[in-house]
């Protein structure tokens, strides 16, 4: 029998009187993965993660932990811990005291794990001190030492390097790596796209409270096409003979270049014999990598297809194996 998947949403709806915080949010987390979940300030991805954690209840869907439903029986949280928003501690007491606490309430064997807990999120050295005089970065560490008091299968971290500075972000992605790397399944929101593509083996992309995208990066890209970018002698004459030619898309402006999607190289050569004819001479033609911020810009603005796209991305489709 096929184990159940970490996270499996379906059809997931939240409405406030005439709000839609969500609209629409299907996802499946699998065994292993670092999962990213992305959309601009207001897509709803921290409505979608209270369901999921059985903090809010949805108003249309379904959702399943480790194939159980968390708004049916605590038990279901099992395995499970994180934080949504800011992790909020008592500032007057210690580190150590505060995670005393919290180990207590799970009860078990979670006091034991509160050394462990201190060391892997490097924080055994300041174990003594106030939690009020810890910086945000180390408050979101104490978030992740608290959530490995219950030695979770799954962790779920709503934008945990939000407000870090740069050596706290790449603290955080390391945790968060070496956590993953020990077997851990991880769901993150976040809205640092470098960070998602350096961390995250998958992503879902939301807009609206409604899903866009749900796959790899590599097959979003794949689906984007070739981008190439051109700089020439007189810019503004070489974007009409692009226009004019067949199997030339859009152009656009990015960075002090024209960027434009192609059908094939063949289309390419075409364009760069009209320019000679044309007396345009080119100081660049070349194709561009796309990285995820063009992608993510691409399905969260503007009619939602992806970047240049010869055919337009099916609204959360899911990648091919």
């Amino acid at each position: 029998m096929t184990a159940a998947a970490p996270i499996e949403v379906r059809g997931l709806v939240k409405r406030y009187g005439e709000l839609t915080a969500v609209g629409g949010v299907d996802l499946t987390v699998e065994s292993g993965d670092v999962y990213g979940y992305l959309g601009p300030n207001g897509a709803g991805k921290t409505t979608s993660l209270r369901m999921m954690l059985g903090l809010i209840r949805p108003t249309e869907g379904t959702v399943r932990i480790f194939g159980r439903d968390p708004n049916a029986t605590v038990a279901a949280l099992e395995g499970v811990a994180g934080f949504v928003e800011a992790p909020a501690f008592y500032p007057y007491m210690s580190a150590r005291r505060n995670l005393e606490m919290m180990a207590a309430f799970d009860g078990g064997d979670a006091p034991s794990r509160i050394d462990l807990a201190l060391d892997t999120v490097e924080l055994t050295k300041r174990a003594g001190d106030r939690v009020g005089g810890f910086s945000h970065g180390m408050r979101q560490r104490m978030g992740i030492a608290a959530a490995l008091l219950r030695n979770p299968k799954l962790l779920l971290l709503d934008e945990p390097a939000t407000g870090l500075d740069p050596a706290g972000m790449r603290d955080m992605r390391l945790l968060i790596r070496r956590l993953a790397d020990e077997g851990m399944t991880v769901l993150l929101s976040s809205h640092l796209l470098a960070e998602v593509e350096e961390l995250c083996n998958r992503v879902a992309i939301v807009r609206g409270g409604r899903m866009v995208y749900e796959g790899t990066i590599a097959a979003l890209a794949r689906g984007a096409g070739v981008v190439y970018r051109l700089t020439t002698t007189d810019d503004a004459r070489a974007q009409a003979i692009c226009a004019a030619q067949p199997g030339i898309g859009e152009t656009k402006i990015q960075h002090g270049k024209i960027t434009f999607p192609a059908d094939d190289e063949a289309a390419v050569g075409e364009l760069s014999r009209a320019l000679i004819e044309a007396g345009v001479l080119i100081h660049e033609l070349a194709p561009q990598t796309v990285n995820l911020e063009d992608l993510f810009f691409s399905l969260t603005e503007g009619d939602g297809a992806a970047p240049h796209a010869t055919e337009p991305l099916v609204p959360a489709a899911r990648d091919a194996p």
